[in-house]
């Protein structure tokens, strides 16, 4: 097939994330198994073994988007329409097949990253004017919880496939630190909630001791600082490398934010035997499992109280850190792909 992705950004885009980390995979696996893959976004190109376009910033990108495609149209099967809070409204402008890719809802994030009244209007294209352009269209989501949200939004649920995406992550032998070492992995934006990390370390830190490390980079870097008491470490962006002995050295991933698509920096440090505590939130609860791999708290208190339990259990954390790397070989890009692409199939058929 002749598939087009369009995607907000490229992984060369000093601020993707996970969302970017899966179309990487989707395309170049897509690519490697013989199908002609391109991806039209916005931001910097990276170097893949697909095609990889540059069509705008992160906003004129969505007017330029039809025009830049429409010089393509001839050759291609079926576009993959990502909707990062919104998509491209492709069935408006043109008449190949489309498919939606939702990595997660976006309802309350709008008011956490902006203004009152752009909020307003990123809420009524996501929940109004998406799903009735769409209602035809098949969509795949990245985990149950994004399902349900888009159920919610009125997409017919027969309509969407759920896929848990893989885990592309090399197996390294955990070697945890001699004092207690926390680590948040995040990038730095508003949803991620990074601050409630450094508000309850206040509560943790006087029970365990230890230090928290913070590893990212993005806006909130600044004011993050600012609100850090003592036995904090702000390291930045980090390299592959770098993430990785982070991983090696951490006795448990604190990960605060408020919803995720599927949490990938959960999977990766389920694969380095580093259990999760987190809320019990959208895209999480379906990455981490509960009491398993790691701890879903339903409050702060509920948190903090966790956080300590799991780090003076050195038994109970080993255990946890056992289950979590067997439950993140279940994932794998194999597998994901497989149904994608049967997805995809499906999608071109049926029209």
């Amino acid at each position: 097939m002749r598939i087009v992705f369009l995607a907000w950004r490229d992984t060369a885009h000093p601020q993707a994330g996970g969302s970017e980390v899966v179309i990487d995979q989707l395309a170049s696996r897509l690519t490697e198994r013989g199908h002609e893959v391109q991806l039209l976004h916005g931001g910097p190109s990276g170097k893949h073994n697909y095609r990889s376009t540059r069509i705008g910033g992160n906003y004129s990108q969505y007017v330029r988007a039809p025009f830049a495609f429409l010089r393509r149209s001839k050759h291609v099967d079926l576009i993959v329409d990502v909707e990062n809070g919104i998509p491209y409204f492709s069935p408006m402008w043109q008449r190949k097949p489309v498919i939606g890719l939702v990595h997660h809802i976006h309802t309350e994030q709008w008011r956490m990253q902006f203004p009152g009244p752009i909020a307003a209007v990123g809420r009524w294209l996501e929940g109004r004017l998406m799903p009735r352009m769409y209602r035809h269209a098949p969509f795949v989501s990245v985990s149950p919880s994004t399902t349900e949200g888009l159920v919610e939004l009125g997409i017919n649920p027969e309509h969407v496939t759920t896929i848990e995406m893989g885990l592309e992550f090399t197996p390294l032998d955990p070697s945890p630190s001699a004092e207690p070492r926390f680590l948040v992995l995040s990038r730095l934006v508003p949803h991620k909630r990074v601050e409630l990390a450094l508000k309850m370390w206040d509560s943790v830190r006087p029970a365990t001791g230890g230090k928290l490390v913070i590893v990212g980079d993005g806006p909130e870097l600044d004011s993050l600082r600012a609100l850090a008491g003592p036995d904090v470490e702000f390291t930045g962006w980090v390299d592959e490398d770098r993430k990785r002995t982070e991983l090696s050295h951490a006795w448990l991933l604190i990960h605060p934010a408020h919803h995720e698509g599927w949490g990938t920096v959960i999977m990766e440090a389920a694969a380095a035997s580093v259990p999760t505590i987190a809320f019990n939130v959208a895209g999480v609860r379906d990455s981490v499992e509960n009491g398993v791999s790691g701890y879903l708290a339903e409050g702060e208190q509920d948190f903090v109280a966790q956080w300590i339990s799991l780090a003076s259990n050195g038994d109970r954390r080993r255990e946890m850190s056992g289950a979590a790397k067997a439950r993140a070989a279940t994932f794998t890009w194999d597998r994901a792909v497989d149904m994608f692409e049967s997805a995809l199939t499906t999608t071109v058929r049926g029209r």
